[in-house]
């Protein structure tokens, strides 16, 4: 099978972060993966929710959207709909979910930081690029409230990072794009810490049910991908705090 721009079939897009990409949010990226774009930030709240009243812990929540022109075809906005949407809804809890898994909630008592995840081009694997996004965002608020003396230490003791991985005519392909993800015989996400610990996996068998061994392949095949991201993580996280 040849893939757009002739890549290998373990091969993953362009990856590019640009930390510090908005100006007023305490924590902020743009994450790139071939045309995948995703503007992450992170926002300090100083109260929790209700049922984290005087427990001495903080929180993390997020939300997801997509531009109405980030795709095709326009898509609506949810305020005009009434409601999130239900993919959208889905996408936001497991970010959230993501993140909470590798946090110390003592470390920041009585703040909430709130992710947002903006997609203002979709080209498959926006919830994988949002994971990897609203990571840097929310790390980099946490250095800033460092730098403030709000907090005393970082509350993350892993990173995380995710990617895309599915069968498409018959052969494992690693990071799909839209044309790939759309006519995929099989589609996994593969959310990973840094230490290659697995947080989530997504997936389903689209056509044909796959044998247990095509997973463990799959999983091989993500820790070596969340690799390279968790290096260009640190990156650029190291970049923008030096």
């Amino acid at each position: 099978m040849i893939r757009n721009n002739n890549r290998a079939a373990d091969e993953m897009r362009p990856v590019n972060i640009i930390p510090g990409y908005m100006k007023y949010a305490e924590g902020s990226c743009l994450v790139e993966a071939g045309d995948t774009k995703v503007i992450c930030t992170a926002s300090v709240d100083y109260k929790v929710p209700p049922f984290l009243k005087d427990k001495g812990e903080g929180w993390l929540t997020a939300e997801y959207s997509m531009l109405p022109r980030s795709a095709h075809n326009r898509i609506p906005r949810d305020s005009a709909k009434g409601k999130v949407n239900g993919r959208a809804q889905e996408i936001q809890r497991l970010i959230g979910r993501s993140l909470r898994s590798v946090i110390n909630f003592s470390y920041f008592p009585g703040i909430t930081v709130l992710i947002d995840c903006d997609v203002i081009s979709a080209d498959g694997g926006t919830r994988t690029a949002s994971i990897t996004g609203a990571y840097i965002a929310a790390y980099l608020a946490f250095l800033n409230l460092i730098k403030q003396e709000k907090i005393e230490k970082m509350p993350f003791y892993d990173s995380v990072a995710a990617i895309s991985i599915g069968i498409a005519s018959g052969e494992i392909l690693l990071d799909l794009d839209y044309s790939e993800d759309s006519t995929a015989e099989l589609d996994f996400n593969f959310i990973l810490t840094g230490s290659r610990k697995i947080i989530e996996i997504q997936g389903c068998a689209e056509k044909t049910p796959i044998e247990f061994d095509v997973l463990g392949k799959l999983y091989e095949l993500s820790k070596t991908a969340v690799a390279k991201i968790t290096e260009l993580q640190n990156k650029a996280i190291s970049g923008y705090a030096s």
